[in-house]
């Protein structure tokens, strides 16, 4: 077999993928778990990366990771390593971590502080706005320097947050979104907070069991003693299982919140992203294991300790928990079918000063514990799946709802993408359109 040949064996094997992937997504039972082959098939997961995590917004970290000029902080998007840096107006810049001259990797740390840009294997240098300066006198006088500036990466910024698509034209639009969230995160001041505590755990699971995981509280009784200390589990004021009593302490906190002009009335742009301020237990301020302040110094313009938990859910990679005294941020990244990072981040405001304001292990304990038993939980989730016993099972409605709408999302946004790439490539004659 020669090499043209090859590759379009690989080709072809990869659209047989994606028409598999079409089919299933079309023809599952909605409000039932999905078909194997979409939690553990690695063809399977390569289209989940072409088309959500290739193209989709990302939650990839917060501003306050790189508060002066140079600092940066890089991820990995499967394959695809990526450089976020603070220019020198101010401004936060993403680009393809790869250098234009024969693809090394440019910054090798997960984080550092940079003049320039300057790549490790043949020191081609490049300013923070992704321009090359230098490439030495050996590339010939006919070499344009302007030609050989980093790959951009799409980059937006709101309340704080940074997102980041590695779309190759136009990406989604999330602007609508962005204001909610700048609306709702300006209390906290997000600029003048660092991070106390960051983990990364690896999660033999899919990723979309790890999201799953996530969207319900089903299990919270028998799994998560620690974090129901504090968290209530009704999901917002429209929950079917809300009680009157939960009703009425909302009530309660919502006239304290107002009188703050702290925002908590519920968000929502689509099924991707939604935000709600919801109250912890009563008697308790944040989520530490006693339900007591976790920092002393409160954040940003707050005087309220108790603030509940205003959740933020970014699909298809990200939550979160803003409180008055820390916030709590969670990135999914993919690393294989079967294989999901999971990194979670304690902030507090700049000024707190660890062994005085704050303990890092207190601080952490409640989604620490949290964590790992979710891992637990997620990984013996993939093992079932793995099995020859496995058939999709339905959810609950009123428990499961959540999950419900991650899956529906996430079919809807597949199938989306993979028609409008489709048609696109059918007008080049490269491929043809997927079909049902």
């Amino acid at each position: 077999m020669n090499e043209n040949d090859f590759l379009n064996v690989h080709y072809q094997d990869y659209q047989h993928s994606r028409e598999e992937m079409y089919r299933l997504l079309q023809q599952r039972v909605k409000n039932y778990s999905l078909p194997q082959a979409l939690y553990n098939d690695p063809n399977l997961f390569r289209v989940d990366m072409e088309e959500i995590f290739h193209k989709e917004w990302l939650f990839a970290g917060m501003t306050c990771e790189i508060p002066a000029k140079g600092d940066y902080f890089t991820i990995e998007i499967g394959q695809n390593p990526v450089l976020i840096v603070r220019d020198g107006e101010g401004g936060v810049q993403a680009y393809h971590n790869v250098c234009r001259h024969r693809g090394s990797r440019i910054c090798t740390q997960h984080r550092g502080k940079v003049a320039n840009l300057v790549c490790p294997y043949h020191q081609w240098t490049y300013d923070l706005k992704g321009n090359l300066l230098y490439a030495g006198s050996e590339m010939g006088k006919n070499f344009d320097t302007k030609l050989h500036g980093l790959k951009k990466v799409h980059c937006r910024t709101a309340g704080g947050f940074i997102f980041i698509s590695l779309a190759r034209t136009v990406a989604p639009d999330i602007e609508p979104f962005l204001t909610s969230l700048a609306s709702y995160m300006e209390p906290y001041d997000m600029e003048n907070t660092k991070v106390a505590v960051e983990t990364t755990i690896m999660e033999n699971a899919n990723w979309k069991l790890v999201i799953e995981n996530n969207r319900e509280c089903y299990h919270c009784a028998g799994s998560h003693p620690e974090l129901l200390n504090t968290l209530l589990e009704w999901d917002d004021t429209t929950d079917p299982r809300a009680s009157q009593a939960f009703l009425d302490h909302y009530a309660q906190q919502a006239a304290a919140w107002d009188a703050e002009s702290i925002p908590h009335h519920h968000v929502e742009h689509g099924l991707r992203n939604r935000i709600v301020r919801m109250p912890l237990k009563q008697g308790t301020k944040v989520m530490t294991l006693d339900g007591s302040r976790g920092c002393s110094r409160l954040m940003g313009r707050i005087k309220n300790q108790e603030l509940g938990s205003m959740r933020i859910l970014h699909l298809p990679n990200s939550w979160n928990h803003m409180q008055s005294d820390h916030a709590i941020v969670f990135r999914v990244l993919p690393v294989s079918a079967q294989q999901t990072l999971v990194t979670t981040k304690w902030l507090v405001h700049k000024d707190a000063v660890e062994g005085v304001d704050y303990d890092p292990a207190r601080l952490r304990l409640v989604w620490d514990a949290t964590n790992d038993q979710d891992r637990v939980l997620a990984e013996q989730n993939q093992l079932g799946i793995n099995s020859i016993g496995y058939e999709p099972g339905p959810y609950s409605e009123t428990y499961e709802f959540g999950v419900i709408n991650f899956l529906n999302w996430y079919s809807e946004q597949v199938m989306a993408n993979m028609q409008s790439s489709s048609m696109d490539q059918d007008q080049t004659g490269n491929l043809e359109v997927v079909q049902g």
